[in-house]
């Protein structure tokens, strides 16, 4: 019979765990991003959705409640980069959705070269989540128990 033991799964996770500089980067990078995506972002889509409607004629392909939920999911994800326990599971949201606006921005708006910083940034989330896949264990630990 074995028997499992606490410390090696203690210690596994501490090897998933970025250092001290990297760990500075990720959250400078994940506060500026988060900052852009709830006050640049996702935010004049809630405020003034009108006006961002009318100042960008690709947006009236989108429906308006479309529009509407990209800004709640976009502030959402900002915010949730700079909760520690959610920052994984946030970049990862974001990742796609910055993959979506650059399939928008190629497809629908017919502007492929509008789609380049979307898919930056993209690459910059499935980074981010990468380097903080270990507050995703955290997060499914305090719910299991």
């Amino acid at each position: 019979m074995t028997t499992a033991d606490p410390t090696a799964a203690f210690s596994a996770d501490l090897t998933n765990r970025p250092g001290t500089i990297r760990n500075r980067v990720l959250w400078t990078l994940q506060i500026l991003l988060g900052l852009f995506f709830i006050i640049a972002s996702g935010g004049p889509k809630l405020v003034i959705p009108n006006t961002l409607a009318d100042n960008a004629p690709e947006n009236l392909t989108i429906p308006f409640g479309l529009l509407i939920f990209i800004g709640v999911v976009e502030v959402a994800g900002g915010i949730g980069l700079m909760v520690p326990r959610l920052s994984a599971l946030a970049a990862a949201g974001l990742s796609v959705l910055t993959v979506l606006a650059a399939a928008t921005q190629a497809f629908i708006a017919d502007k492929p070269m509008m789609g380049i910083f979307p898919l930056v940034l993209a690459a910059i989330f499935a980074w981010l989540a990468y380097e903080r896949r270990a507050t995703v264990v955290d997060l499914r630990n305090s719910f299991a128990r």
